[in-house]
C-alpha cells in the first residue's frame, strides 16, 4: 500500500469577519464547481466552488466555538458556518466521510488543486455567467456587462444604419 504524498505546505483561510480561521495541508485532494440547488442556496450564488481535503489535513486554527452546524436529515449532509457573519466554512457529505469540503474563495493561498470538475451541471441556471465576452459599461468605471446579441431583421438590413448612410 502506497503512502500518501507529504504535504507541500499549508493554505490558510478565514470567514468574512475573521473569527473563524483554518488551514489545510496542500495539495488539497481535489476541487470542483457545485451547481446543485443546495449549494446555490447555501452560498447565495450561481454555484459554489469547493476544495476537498482529508479531515486529518484540515484544522480550525481559531474560532471553533463560533462555528454553527446545519444538518440536512434528508441528504445526510452537514454544513458548518460562522455564527457571527454567516460565512459557509465546511460542507460534509456521507459519501466522503473522511473528507471536508471548503469554499475555495475563503483561502488566501493556492490550494494545489484547480477546480476542473463540475457537479450537478444539469442544474446550471440559465442566468449563470459562462464566459461570454464582457465590455466596459460607459460612465461606470469597474463595471462590465454582456451585450445582448443584435437580432437580424427579416430584410437583413438595420433600418437605423440605412438612415445614417443616407444623411
Amino acid at each position: 500500500m502506497a503512502k500518501a504524498a507529504a504535504a507541500a505546505g499549508v493554505a490558510t483561510g478565514q470567514c468574512l469577519c475573521g473569527k473563524v480561521t483554518f488551514e489545510i495541508d496542500v495539495p488539497a485532494r481535489w476541487a470542483w464547481h457545485d451547481h446543485s440547488a443546495a449549494s446555490r442556496r447555501a452560498h447565495g450564488a450561481a454555484y459554489a466552488t469547493y476544495v476537498g481535503s482529508w479531515k486529518k489535513r484540515f484544522r480550525i486554527t481559531a474560532g471553533k466555538t463560533a462555528l454553527t452546524r446545519y444538518e440536512d436529515k434528508a441528504t445526510k449532509t452537514a454544513r458548518s458556518f460562522c455564527a457571527h457573519c454567516g460565512t459557509p466554512i465546511v460542507f460534509e457529505r456521507p459519501r466522503g466521510p473522511h473528507m471536508v469540503n471548503i469554499p475555495r474563495a475563503l483561502f488566501r493561498e493556492r490550494t494545489g488543486r484547480q477546480p476542473l470538475y463540475h457537479i450537478a451541471i444539469e442544474e446550471l441556471q440559465e442566468w449563470t455567467y459562462t464566459g461570454e465576452p464582457l465590455v466596459p459599461l460607459k460612465g461606470f468605471p469597474g463595471v462590465v456587462w454582456q451585450r445582448s446579441k443584435k437580432k437580424k431583421r427579416a430584410g437583413g438590413e438595420d433600418p437605423l444604419e440605412q438612415g445614417r448612410e443616407e444623411m
